[in-house]
């Protein structure tokens, strides 16, 4: 079983015809709120990519370059500049640089295949929705992915020149706590055997999430 297969209708995730069936409470949960986001999609030719943590280490020059991906999704912020418009409240300019790790493949002189390290940055200078300060911080996240197409070895820096393709996302966020309707916990349903045996039936007699009486029935009399 699981959320789509043989489980009962109308209490798992997904659409419903009535959105107040089943709903059962208020709950505050913390969330990452997404104020505004923007992507972009660029094609960086002869692109110079310093390498670094050799796998082996000290391979012997020059370098076949093989391949060449980002690492995951994730980015770093660097260099933010963050300036309001003052004709128009809540937007900003957005200016920071974008740096997305990869790993290149290469074999070496001798033959021998190995690994590395580098850097992509990507310099952006865009316009986003900005909430006015609060207690509450606003931060500046971003996502990226590089797929290098070809590369050369540069023996005067002994990285590579790279043609790579480049998505990159900018996104204002910040960490709040948001009121939403619930229908309570999700429940989880046993997951069906390949076999179609039962495992331990009647064993596992816990509740999978914790109850509690909230503050405001205790205190009704």
């Amino acid at each position: 079983m699981s959320f789509y297969t043989d489980a009962r209708p109308g209490i798992f995730p997904g659409q419903t015809n009535n959105v107040m069936n089943g709903l059962c409470e208020r709950i505050c949960i913390q969330a990452t709120k997404v104020f505004d986001a923007c992507m972009n999609q660029t094609q960086l030719d002869n692109y110079p990519l310093a390498l670094s943590d050799f796998n082996p280490a000290n391979p012997a020059t020059p370098l076949t370059f093989v391949s060449g991906n980002s690492v995951g999704s994730a980015a770093t912020v660097s260099n933010l500049i963050i300036t309001r418009f003052d004709d128009r409240p809540n937007f900003a300019r957005v200016q920071a640089n974008i740096n997305i790790p990869v790993v290149v493949t290469y074999t070496d002189a001798n033959g021998v295949p190995g690994t590395a390290s580098g850097t992509i940055t990507i310099p952006q200078d865009v316009i986003l929705y900005v909430p006015q300060p609060s207690l509450t911080p606003i931060d500046v996240i971003a996502f990226g992915t590089a797929v290098i197409a070809s590369a050369t070895f540069d023996p005067n820096t002994g990285g590579l020149v790279v043609n790579v393709c480049v998505t990159t996302i900018l996104k204002v966020v910040a960490v709040v706590d948001v009121l939403v309707p619930s229908y309570g916990y999700c429940p989880i349903p046993p997951c069906t055997p390949f076999t179609g045996n039962d495992v331990c039936p009647g064993v596992f007699d816990l509740p999978l999430y914790p109850t509690a009486v909230s503050p405001q029935s205790s205190n009704t009399r």
